[in-house]
């Protein structure tokens, strides 16, 4: 037999991944999956081929259309459980009040704008969509990163996502909102300011799926077992805290790794670095709900935690990532009417008309009403109804009856629905019939301002220079203009330092700008952490506790976090060993990155290199001694770099021994005036100075203390107000 028919036969006898034998859809065994049916071995393909015809009309057809909205997403399977049983006195529901279940969950984190080919790290709203299947049929919280929303009214919502989208024209740009088109109708519709801060803030480009919040954003009811209703509001609170990217970072990882955030959620699971929130509730009843100065049926305003606090109830820990990205992470339907008994709605408009297109959408994308049987659909509650047929059916119905009431086949006429079933909360209603919105629902900065006055310093400039970033992009000037209209109503001086970068005055606020600020960091910052007081005059809330990522309120872990190791043939293998070690305890993870892959010193070895990663990619960075290998590295540019953009960024950085040349021989080293070696010095030295910066600098004598010490900055998260970080060019 010649080497070429040998290898033939060799893939007709290839299997599945199950490694079962080929066969058809249909279960014929497959001899050849290879070679086409033809007349000779070069003659024409034969019709008859019913194997070609089945693989390629599959193929032909495997895309479904993406989501138009939330198409590029990452997923995981998980449980949730609730910790004990003091929702009782509000709801029936078994998921939130039986400790003693373990709920299967599975979530799905997506981005909103961009198409399934986008980038993970655009500047945009993340889905955070849960689908529990619970004894008493499928919940599903189906929300976002933001606890609000760009409209009150559903009927609006393809305008948003058409304004949002790529201009129809030339479809450019693609994951983006910096365009003329969306600042247009966000400038036409005041209702969205609130939600604008939310998304100019550094919320919309979290650091991962793990370190960022989760909000139902709609305000819902639980039904106790009296009948009695209270309104709830959901969210989701990451045990490590929520964190973010800054926006030069996200802009970099858009190219360096596009699937930044899918492949941290996947390989965190890998690693067994689980990711974990706490479900919290905010409870109140119709009393508390009519002395708020807003409507609690308003999706452009939260319900501030300073008038109802959090009440964590519950964890969600996701453990396994699926086996099919299409038959799970594609496929899933989540649904804003898939709620349990003990649940029900409100009346807000953006919910109700979320309600109808939910389903509507599912049964665009999937082809069939029967979507819900798609195995990660199907409730792993009992399913009995007179539902039948249509496209794609899986259940085989028996018996000839399929309506109600019915008498045959042992059916009683007379049964009715389970008493402990879903029953709407009765709710009074009247008035006429008509199209307008509630007086209620008039108030459109009100919470934008608090949004703001919640911030810090820090982030209060991040959202003017993300909307100056934005703003800029708009070639229409009257769109301009309209947008410092709106921010001139929010925060004058917000609204005067974007009109600055626009070449506009906005009002009367120029003036309250000094003419230093646009060039002098220390008074950019000084401008915009001006002191608020909690509350006005007239008692209203003015600024609230949850809003800010960097007021210290955020838990303080390493957990989960990638380090950077900078190595060469050389450097101390020990130190490397130790730092190593130290990370793993605290759920962190080190990679060494050195000139080549492979083999560098002792049992390390590289598993990046300076050519195909960058300092975006980790959450630190860390220098080792070894004379000979910091040598090495201080002689690569690359390597340099890395610390020089690392800081620029605010991440925390660590050097040991003879490490401290290459910070040295950085920007960072010139510009702070590090020296090569230690110096006696004071508390004022260039190193005591990085230290306070979250830039440790150790001599090598005590590795265990120093690596501690590196973790315990890590843990931290990140330094954002580096005086020097302005001038490097990195």
């Amino acid at each position: 037999m010649s080497h070429e028919n040998a290898k033939q036969q060799d893939l007709a006898r290839a299997t599945t991944d199950e490694r079962a034998p080929m066969s058809t859809n249909q279960g014929q065994p497959v001899g050849d999956d290879q070679n086409s049916l033809k007349a000779g071995g070069r003659g024409p393909t034969l019709l008859e081929d019913f194997l070609l015809r089945e693989k390629l009309q599959h193929f032909d057809h495997e895309r479904i259309p993406e989501r138009v909205v939330h198409a590029r997403g990452a997923a995981a399977h998980g449980f949730f459980e609730v910790y004990d049983d003091s929702l009782s006195e509000f709801t029936t529901a078994q998921v939130l009040t039986d400790p003693s279940l373990k709920t299967p969950v599975f979530v799905r984190f997506s981005t909103v704008a961009g198409s399934r080919g986008s980038a993970d790290t655009a500047r945009d709203v993340r889905g955070f969509a849960v689908k529990m299947y619970t004894p008493q049929g499928n919940w599903d919280l189906v929300g976002n990163n933001i606890p609000v929303f760009f409209i009150q009214d559903a009927i609006k919502f393809p305008d948003l996502i058409h304004a949002a989208k790529a201009e129809p024209h030339n479809e450019i740009p693609q994951a983006a909102t910096a365009h003329d088109t969306f600042w247009d109708f966000i400038s036409l519709t005041p209702e969205a300011m609130h939600m604008i801060m939310w998304v100019m803030s550094d919320r919309a480009i979290p650091r991962s799926y793990a370190l960022m919040d989760g909000f139902g954003v709609h305000t819902f009811r639980l039904v106790n077992a009296e009948g009695v209703a209270h309104f709830v509001k959901y969210h989701w609170k990451p045990k490590h805290g929520a964190h973010s990217l800054v926006w030069d970072e996200a802009l970099k990882l858009a190219g360096a790794d596009p699937d930044f955030h899918r492949k941290d959620l996947w390989e965190s699971i890998e690693a067994g670095n689980c990711p974990e929130w706490e479900l919290a509730v905010q409870i109140f009843d119709e009393a508390t709900a009519a002395q708020f100065d807003f409507d609690i049926l308003d999706a452009t305003k939260i319900v501030p935690e300073d008038l109802v606090p959090l009440r964590r109830v519950g964890r969600m820990v996701l453990d396994r990532n699926p086996d099919n990205f299409f038959a799970e992470t594609e496929q899933v339907a989540f649904m804003t009417t898939n709620i349990v008994p003990g649940m029900d709605f409100t009346e807000d408009p953006l919910l109700q008309g979320r309600n109808f297109s939910y389903l509507d959408t599912q049964l665009s994308r999937l082809g069939s009403p029967n979507f819900s049987e798609l195995p990660i659909n199907r409730p792993l509650a009992c399913v009995a109804n007179h539902q039948r047929d249509a496209h794609m059916r899986h259940t085989i119905n028996k018996g000839r009856v399929a309506y109600a009431p019915a008498s045959l086949d042992g059916h009683d006429p007379a049964a009715t629905g389970a008493a402990d079933g879903f029953h709407s909360h009765a709710v009074a209603l009247e008035g006429r019939k008509l199209r307008e919105r509630s007086p209620s629902f008039a108030d459109h900065y009100g919470q934008a301002k608090l949004f703001w006055n919640s911030q810090t310093a820090v982030e209060r400039a991040h959202i003017a220079k993300a909307l100056s970033f934005e703003l800029s992009k708009v070639a229409t000037r009257e769109v301009r203009v309209r947008m410092l209209d709106h921010l001139q109503q929010i925060n004058p001086v917000l609204a005067a330092q974007v009109g600055r970068a626009l070449g506009e005055t906005a009002g009367d606020s120029a003036a309250a700008v000094p003419p230093s600020a646009a060039s002098d960091k220390a008074d950019e910052i000084a401008i915009f952490a001006s002191a608020v007081s909690p509350t006005s005059a007239s008692g209203r809330l003015q600024s609230t506790r949850g809003l800010s990522l960097l007021d210290g309120s955020q838990p303080a872990s390493a957990a989960g976090r990638k380090v950077a190791v900078l190595a060469a043939p050389g450097s101390d293998a020990s130190q490397i060993l130790s730092l190593r070690s130290a990370l793993s305890c605290a759920g962190a993870q080190a990679m060494v990155v050195g000139p080549h892959l492979g083999p560098l010193t002792g049992e390390i070895a590289a598993m990046a290199t300076f050519a195909n990663s960058s300092s975006v990619l980790f959450d630190a960075v860390f220098v080792p001694g070894g004379a000979p290998g910091v040598q090495q590295l201080t002689e690569i540019g690359e390597a340099r770099r890395f610390l020089d953009e690392a800081y620029r960024h605010g991440k925390p950085i660590g050097v040991l021994a003879e490490g401290r040349a290459l910070l040295a021989a950085t920007q960072l080293g010139t510009l702070s005036g590090l020296t090569a070696t230690a110096a006696s010095g004071s508390s004022g030295s260039p190193a005591a100075t990085l230290e306070a910066q979250g830039v440790l600098i150790a001599d090598g004598s005590d590795v265990a203390t120093a690596v501690d010490r590196f973790v315990a900055t890590l843990a931290r998260h990140r330094f954002p107000d580096r005086p020097l970080a302005a001038q490097i060019a990195a």
